[in-house]
């Protein structure tokens, strides 16, 4: 009977054990204020209080098969919190910087409440290029975010959102707040913002909530502007310059390195002005060439950050294309419309073809998601052009985003952006996608 009453207790911490190695992170604190996993602490130095009175009733040499398994579900652990301690304790510290430079991003930032030596890794020269060295993941989508279905309305900061966990995170940034602004570019980990009275520039990495104010540019330019920016040095993602070109042909260059502005020049004479750009169309940076999309004539104006060169190429665009930009992947200009013909609406994606400078259809949304808007007058603007798109596609009635894996070729609904405290449904103003790099600096 005390045998049975063992065996029944020892089934009856089965789920606990269980539970213990499915726990899962299930929050994301940016601040690091608070910790509310469901991790449990077990001590596994010492034995089970049950296994104690399992092995004082059995024989050593009478013991079944289901008996002894019941023995190394409590040993394994023993010897891994063993084997840890031993490990951790003898890793270099180089392998230890890239191994949590490994970690998943939400993973990155519950570990930093550790210790002070863990926080201050994201400042480290040596962790920010083991950081580097890791693969690419999908870009996030940094997003302003407001009340008003029409208009801004009441602006309550940002939201970023990560395609891979299809889930939204809210963050106020205190430098931007009692500001409105444009997401008008980006690269790697950090964002451009310009004021809506287009006359700040701001450089922010939205996931460390890290904001820096450019001074002040030598030319006063009141009309819009498009900006262009490219990282100049892609180990560390803290060195960039940021390009905004005019109508009229006015362009400067900031250097982060310098902290200053500057103009090489003009633009050629084969170039005529005044430019018919593209402001709905966000730039696109492959290498150290900004591509730049206008009309009248359509085609792309690309400058070269490294060579101060500028060039024109003419593309005639795609019959019946409406709300266009263009995008990158994997060093490829692609274009992204909406195609209209009588009463049907679909969105297309275009490659650029180099030897001829012709648009190639590549791949266009699924039939059934297209019935959805037929005979509906329909507008699409494109948030983020690296790799993934997040695309917003307004009718009379409805705004729904969605985003599109321009190397997978796969399209994917995007939940509504609602806030985690009273889940009131978000409006998004403007969006831009950037990598997730904790140690980018601005």
């Amino acid at each position: 009977m005390e045998r049975i009453a063992v065996l029944r207790r020892l089934v009856g911490e089965i789920p606990e054990l269980r539970d213990f190695y499915e726990r899962r992170w299930c929050s994301f604190d940016f601040d690091g204020s608070s910790v509310e996993d469901d991790y449990c602490r077990l001590e596994l130095e010492e034995k089970s209080e049950i296994v104690n009175m399992w092995e004082a009733n059995m024989s050593p040499n009478k013991r079944s098969r289901s008996e002894k398994s019941c023995r190394i579900l409590f040993t394994i652990p023993n010897l891994i919190g063993t084997m840890e301690q031993e490990i951790w304790k003898e890793l270099p510290e180089d392998l230890h910087e890239a191994v949590i430079a490994r970690l998943p991003i939400a993973t990155l930032f519950r570990f930093r409440i550790v210790c002070r030596k863990w926080n201050s890794l994201l400042t480290s020269n040596s962790f920010s290029r083991h950081f580097s060295e890791v693969q690419l993941m999908n870009p996030w989508f940094y997003t302003i975010v407001h009340d008003g279905v029409y208009g801004f309305g009441k602006v309550n900061g940002g939201a970023m959102y990560d395609p891979s966990l299809k889930k939204w995170h809210h963050l106020s940034i205190p430098a931007l707040h009692s500001k409105i602004f444009l997401l008008v570019a980006s690269a790697g980990g950090l964002v451009c913002l310009l004021d809506i009275n287009n006359r700040h520039f701001y450089i922010c990495n939205p996931l460390i909530k890290a904001v820096k104010e450019l001074p002040p540019r030598s030319a006063r330019v009141r009309s819009r502007v498009a900006v262009g920016m490219v990282l100049t040095d892609n180990a560390t993602n803290r060195s960039y310059k940021v390009v905004w070109l005019g109508c009229n042909g006015d362009h400067e260059i900031y250097d982060s390195v310098q902290n200053s502005w500057s103009r090489r020049g003009s633009l050629p004479q084969s170039i005529k002005l005044p430019l018919s750009l593209n402001f709905r169309s966000q730039t696109v940076c492959i290498g150290s060439t900004i591509y730049f999309i206008r009309a009248n004539p359509d085609g792309i104006l690309t400058y070269d950050v490294s060579k101060g060169i500028w060039k024109q190429f003419i593309i005639p665009l795609p019959l019946h294309i409406t709300d266009h930009t263009i995008a990158e992947c994997g060093g490829k200009v692609m274009l992204v419309g909406l195609l209209s013909k009588n009463a049907a609406t679909c969105v297309c994606i275009w490659e650029l073809q180099k030897m001829t400078l012709l648009w190639k259809e590549v791949d266009r949304m699924p039939n059934v998601s297209c019935l959805e808007y037929y005979g509906k007058h329909v507008k699409m603007t494109c948030m983020g052009n690296q790799g993934m798109l997040m695309l917003s596609l307004r009718s009379l009635r409805s705004n729904r985003f969605i985003t599109y894996d321009l190397f997978k070729k796969k399209w994917e609904k995007v939940p509504d952006c609602t806030l985690p405290i009273n889940g009131r449904k978000q409006w998004i103003a403007c969006g831009t996608a950037f990598y997730p790099f904790p140690t980018a600096l601005p």
